[in-house]
């Protein structure tokens, strides 16, 4: 790991990243998608015996009454709804499901990832509307040793990883709320440690 983080020192060629107005539209149309470790709360109305709270797999499946093995990760609380209505329907007349989700984790694609100098690096599942500060509220900040100002932001565009580089220290330890940037479902941030 510190190899891959020695090899992302040079950030002086970095774009700066910054709140982009065309990033509003991707996060306002924001669906949470179901993912492995989520707890999913089944609501099958006049069914209470169907109903429940049921742990995606880490294959992404879950199992109920009358249903077995249904694949529920990657798609939206509605969607699983709908599935499973579709099974049901084959047991009971006119079902009529509600699926809300507790725990949250969401699949890897909505994960967003911290690694290197954080207090506690680690994925995060992502929220509508988060920013860089709620990611590093999140993860602990910084470590003492962290090089923050050297920091960069890895997002997928298109199928290309794009990096932009993230003012960490000026935003937390400086207190520049300029330095705050969008984050997106996917996205990783790479602290590298100061080279003393």
């Amino acid at each position: 790991m510190m190899l891959l983080l020695a090899a992302c020192g040079s950030t002086s060629s970095l774009p700066s990243a910054t709140v982009q107005d065309s990033l509003t539209t991707s996060v306002d149309n924001y669906q949470y998608l179901v993912g492995p470790g989520d707890n999913l709360n089944i609501f099958v109305w006049r069914n209470p015996e169907l109903s429940g709270s049921f742990l995606v797999r880490p294959d992404g499946m879950i199992s109920t009454s009358l249903v077995e093995d249904i694949s529920v990760s990657g798609k939206t609380p509605t969607q699983v709804a709908r599935d499973m209505e579709q099974v049901l329907g084959q047991f009971i007349r006119d079902p009529i499901v509600t699926v809300s989700v507790s725990g949250f984790v969401g699949p890897f694609s909505e994960q967003v990832r911290v690694i290197g100098a954080a207090a506690n690096p680690q994925a995060v599942s992502y929220r509508q509307y988060m920013t860089l500060l709620d990611l590093m509220i999140q993860v602990g900040g910084l470590t003492d040793f962290a090089s923050g100002n050297r920091a960069q932001l890895v997002r997928t565009v298109d199928g290309r990883q794009i990096s932009y580089r993230v003012r960490l220290d000026d935003l937390i330890r400086d207190g520049d709320i300029r330095a705050n940037v969008d984050v997106l479902p996917g996205d990783i941030v790479i602290i590298p440690e100061a080279w003393f």
